[in-house]
């Protein structure tokens, strides 16, 4: 049955079927986000004895010291002894599995992900859930797809699923999930993926809604912009936000290279002391932070706080994260933009009143730029402002912000997208050029040649004949029952019709005049970008598809040529010598 199923999912088109386990997607990673949330918040509730989430300042001048280093020491035993590729986590891991695996995902990393996220905030690290909860996320639909053994390209759409799931169901912003998962995951769109990726946001965020209510993360964030003068100021917003970011990823590739020679399980420890002396002094900064946007909604934080928890902030996360504490920075990222929104806000009413808008409407707008250029993704940004406020008016204020915070990054300062600048940094292959995008749409399954036959190298004349009845295209030679090269059908009937054979005749395929191409074995789960790749590598001219049905049994289920492959594609010249 089991068996049946895979086989549905891989020769059929896909559509509906898709469709069906991409809301599977969606539940899993939304169950996923919801058990990482309760467990943080019913740690945190137990750990402190106001019994409320991220009261670090109800614990005494101690524990804030020694509690992150209690942390950091208990995430180092975690990862200790295993080796870089199973430490990864978060957004950069799933982006370099998509990069090298096609999206699949160990589920040994998603556990760690897990137990390293939890400890990591319960104990008072500047850091955040979200990261993680794509993680989480990304893993339920490629663990998904690698179990029913569907084709890579259905393993990508499933990952970008269970990523626009993740975001949905942590901010309920659904909209903002499904272009966080094309502009940051996927970083294409593409019309055959919204659908499914639709349908798991949509599921992420209704179950999410079911447990924990209709409000986002953030409350009380609705406000208008009072007038139109306003906008030069909000460019000049837009400009800081962009040094902001700009310094951000620059303290994380600073912390990122600080000791690197130093055992990986054991640089956890300096962030955790960091964080207990920083901490001690300033509770606010440890933890996710979300407590700092509502105070700033409230108008309950003073100006000179701001400023503080805006550098810490940004620098303690960029050491959470650049020391290997396995959580995200797209939580801290979105307070620091807040605090530097508010504090212009804030600025702004001091210089004209009657003007200036209020902290908080400032405070979304920064957050949200921030958001933008440090992940570059405007449009994911635009969406979350949306929806977190529920004002369309805010989109053009937040446009102009979004705008010029991406030009002082990615244009003055010529800097990648966050997750992209550590993959480079770490001197990771990155491809995600037009072409690669597209071959990775296609499996080999919807584009390889099934009318061919499979031949020992010697034949007797009367099976040719037979052969040739059925009119193959293709005939794969074998020798030893291994495949060796394969020739075009039309060379053997030429073959046969030139001289005259007995039935008895021997034939050998490997001498009558003809073109044969050497061959190389693929799996029948690969895309169309993998199979070029093994072109190149292994200098073969063709590919036979075959996938194991059973122990020791092999089936051979079609033929790949360079050619079928410019079909779906037209490579340029450069690319295909």
């Amino acid at each position: 049955m089991l068996e049946k199923l895979r086989q549905y999912f891989i020769f059929g088109r896909l559509g509906v079927k898709l469709y069906v386990l991409a809301v599977i997607t969606g539940l899993l990673s939304s169950l996923a986000i919801i058990l990482l949330r309760l467990t943080i918040d019913f740690g945190q509730m137990a750990l402190f004895p106001s019994g409320e989430v991220e009261s670090y300042d109800s614990l005494p001048w101690y524990w804030l010291l020694v509690l992150p280093i209690i942390g950091s020491l208990l995430i180092g035993l975690l990862f200790r002894g295993l080796d870089a590729e199973q430490r990864n986590t978060g957004i950069l891991h799933v982006i370099e599995r998509l990069s090298s695996y096609e999206g699949r995902l160990p589920w040994q990393n998603a556990v760690r992900q897990f137990i390293g996220t939890s400890i990591a905030i319960i104990t008072g690290h500047s850091v955040g859930r979200e990261g993680p909860g794509v993680h989480l996320g990304a893993a339920s639909g490629s663990l998904l797809a690698s179990g029913l053994e569907l084709p890579n390209n259905s393993v990508r759409i499933l990952v970008a699923s269970g990523s626009a799931a993740a975001i949905a169901a942590s901010f309920n912003t659904p909209i903002a999930g499904v272009i966080f998962a094309m502009e940051v995951i996927m970083m294409e769109y593409h019309i055959a993926s919204f659908i499914p990726v639709i349908l798991a946001a949509v599921t992420g965020a209704v179950v999410c809604r079911l447990t924990f209510g209709d409000d986002t993360v953030f409350v009380n964030l609705a406000t208008q912009m009072q007038s139109l003068w306003e906008l030069p100021y909000i460019i000049f917003l837009g400009i800081i936000i962009g040094f902001l970011a700009t310094l951000s990823l620059k303290s994380l590739k600073l912390f990122s290279g600080t000791f690197s020679k130093h055992p990986a399980w054991l640089r956890p420890t300096y962030a955790g002391i960091l964080m207990g002396i920083f901490g001690m002094a300033v509770p606010e900064v440890m933890g996710m932070g979300y407590g700092i946007i509502g105070s700033i909604s409230a108008n309950e934080i003073a100006i000179g706080s701001l400023v503080i928890i805006l550098i810490l902030k940004l620098v303690l996360s960029s050491a959470c994260v650049g020391f290997g504490i396995p959580a995200g920075m797209v939580g801290p990222t979105m307070v620091v933009g807040a605090c530097a929104g508010a504090i212009l806000g804030y600025i702004g009413n001091l210089v004209l009143p009657e003007y200036a808008s209020s902290m908080t409407f400032y405070a979304v707008i920064g957050m949200c730029a921030m958001m933008s250029a440090t992940l570059k993704a405007p449009l994911a940004a635009l969406m979350a402002m949306l929806e977190l406020t529920g004002n369309p008016e805010i989109i053009l204020p937040g446009m102009l912000a979004i705008v010029f915070s991406s030009l002082i990054i990615h244009d003055y300062f010529k800097l990648d997208a966050l997750f992209v600048s550590i993959l480079r940094y770490r001197g990771l292959d990155f491809q995600n050029d037009p072409i690669s995008q597209a071959l990775r749409k296609v499996s080999v399954g919807a584009a390889m040649q099934r009318n061919f036959v499979t031949l020992n190298q010697v034949i007797n004349a009367q099976m040719a004949m037979q052969t040739l009845k059925n009119s193959p295209e293709w005939i794969i030679i074998t020798r030893d029952r291994i495949p060796v090269v394969m020739m075009p059908a039309s060379d053997l009937a030429r073959a046969v019709s030139v001289k005259e054979m007995g039935e008895n005749s021997e034939i050998d395929l490997m001498q009558i005049p003809g073109t044969r191409r050497d061959v190389h074995k693929i799996s029948l789960h690969t895309s169309l970008f993998e199979a070029y790749q093994a072109l190149n590598e292994h200098h073969v001219e063709a590919l036979y598809v075959s996938r194991q049905n059973a122990p020791m049994i092999e089936r051979i289920y079609g033929i790949l040529t360079r050619e079928m492959i410019e079909a779906h594609y037209q490579l340029p010249k450069s690319v295909t010598k």
